[in-house]
C-alpha cells in the first residue's frame, strides 16, 4: 500500500489504519462520532492526499475538458472550480471530479481507486495540444471543515478567506512553493481544501494543530469513517455506492452537473433518459429502529423489490439511522413507506429528500 506524507503523523495520533484504494489511510482515531461531531461543531482535518490531482495544459486543454466532462469547462474564469463527472459513451460514470482553472494550466481532482483508469481513458480519447501530468505524489492534500474551520484559518494564514465563494480558490506563495485553497469540501459543512507540496504536509499540519490548540479552537484529525458519515448526512453521493458505470449522471440525480447543450462523451446517451425520465431515482432512507441497512439490501414496496440501498450508516447529528439508495422513479414518492430486507429481518424505512442535512440545522 502507498502511503501518504502525513503517514506518520496518523500514526503518531493514534490513527487505526486501514486499506482504502490502495493507500494506507486512517479509519478513525477518536471514535467516529467523536470525529463527526467535533466537525459538525467546531473544525477536523482529514488527510485525502490519496486522491488524484492531475494538471492539464495546451492550446486545446479547455476543449479537451469540455470533450470528456459533463460540465462545461471553456467558459470557466481563472479561479473557479466546477464538480462534474467523466463518461463513457452510454453515460456509465467513469467517476466523479472537481476541475479548477488556474492562470497558466487546469487541475482535476479525482477519486483515489479511479485515477489510473481515467489517465488511460484520458489516453484514448486525447485530442489537439494538451498535455496532462499526474501530480498525485508530489502534492499533499487536506481537507479543513467545520464551523470554526475558516475563522481559525485566517488567523493563522496571511490570506483572505471568508469572502471567497463556494467553489472558488485562492493561492499563496511562501519559500517558492505555492499552496492552494478551495472553497469546498465533502461533509456538508463550510472550510476548505487545500493542495500544496508534499514535502510541506507534516509541518503544516502540525503547526495547524498546534497553534489552533493555543488559541482554544481546536482543529482536530478525523479519519476516512467520519468522512462517511458526514457525506452521507449531506447527501453526497459516493463512487463506488452511489456512483458507477452502470449508473448515468441524470439518474444519480446530478443533472445540475451536467450541460445537454454542449456535446460530450455521453452526452447523447443523457438527452435519452433526460427526455425519457430515468426509470429510478436516488432517495434517502429514514429506518426505523437501530439496524443499519449496508449496500446491496432490497428496498421493497407491497412486498415487490423496487430498489435497492447503495450507503447507511447511524446519523450521529440527527440520532437515527439513515439510507441512501435506488428506487423505482414511479415509486420514489418522498413520505412512501417501504421495507428494507437486513439478511433475513426487514426494517421499515420513509422515502425522503436528500440531503437529510444542511449546515445551520
Amino acid at each position: 500500500m502507498r502511503q501518504t506524507r502525513l503517514h506518520a503523523v496518523h500514526a503518531e495520533l493514534g490513527g487505526r489504519m486501514v486499506d482504502f484504494a490502495g493507500w494506507e489511510m486512517p479509519l478513525l482515531y477518536r471514535g467516529i462520532v467523536e470525529e463527526h461531531l467535533h466537525t459538525r461543531t467546531a473544525a477536523s482535518f482529514f488527510d485525502v492526499s490519496h486522491m488524484g490531482r492531475v494538471g492539464f495544459r495546451g492550446a486545446d486543454a479547455a476543449a479537451f475538458l469540455d470533450r470528456i466532462c459533463t460540465r462545461r469547462i471553456g467558459d470557466m474564469a481563472v479561479g473557479v472550480s466546477r464538480y462534474g463527472h467523466v463518461c463513457r459513451e452510454d453515460g456509465g460514470i467513469l467517476d466523479d471530479v472537481i476541475i479548477s482553472r488556474d492562470e497558466d494550466h487546469y487541475l482535476m481532482v479525482c477519486n483515489a481507486s479511479n485515477r489510473e483508469k481515467l489517465l488511460a481513458w484520458f489516453g484514448e480519447h486525447k485530442s489537439g495540444a494538451v498535455e496532462w501530468e499526474d501530480r498525485t505524489l508530489e502534492t499533499a492534500m487536506l481537507a479543513v471543515q467545520g464551523p470554526s474551520a475558516i475563522p481559525v484559518l485566517e488567523q493563522l494564514l496571511p490570506l483572505k478567506l471568508s469572502d471567497l465563494k463556494r467553489y472558488h480558490f485562492r493561492s499563496i506563495s511562501m519559500l517558492g512553493q505555492t499552496a492552494w485553497f478551495f472553497r469546498s469540501g465533502y461533509t456538508g459543512e463550510d472550510g476548505v481544501e487545500v493542495i500544496a507540496p508534499a514535502q510541506f504536509a507534516e509541518i503544516a499540519v502540525r503547526t495547524l494543530m498546534e497553534r489552533s490548540q493555543a488559541q482554544g479552537t481546536p482543529i482536530l484529525p478525523a479519519g476516512l469513517g467520519a468522512r462517511d458519515t458526514l457525506r452521507l448526512e449531506a447527501g453526497m453521493p459516493l463512487y463506488g455506492h452511489e456512483l458507477d458505470e452502470a449508473v448515468d449522471s441524470i439518474s444519480a440525480g446530478q443533472g445540475w452537473a451536467v450541460d445537454l447543450t454542449k456535446d460530450f462523451i455521453g452526452a447523447a446517451a443523457m438527452r435519452r433518459v433526460q427526455e425519457a425520465g430515468p426509470h429510478r431515482r436516488m432517495v434517502g432512507l429514514e429506518i426505523e429502529g437501530r439496524r443499519v441497512a449496508r449496500q446491496g439490501a432490497e428496498i421493497r414496496a407491497d412486498g415487490v423489490a423496487i430498489g435497492v440501498v447503495t450507503s447507511g450508516a447511524p446519523s450521529p447529528t440527527l440520532g437515527r439511522v439513515i439510507a441512501m439508495g435506488y428506487v423505482d422513479a414511479r415509486r420514489a414518492e418522498p413520505g412512501a413507506r417501504v421495507e428494507i430486507d437486513l439478511r433475513g429481518s426487514t426494517a421499515t424505512a420513509t422515502l425522503c429528500k436528500l440531503p437529510f442535512y444542511k449546515r445551520g440545522m
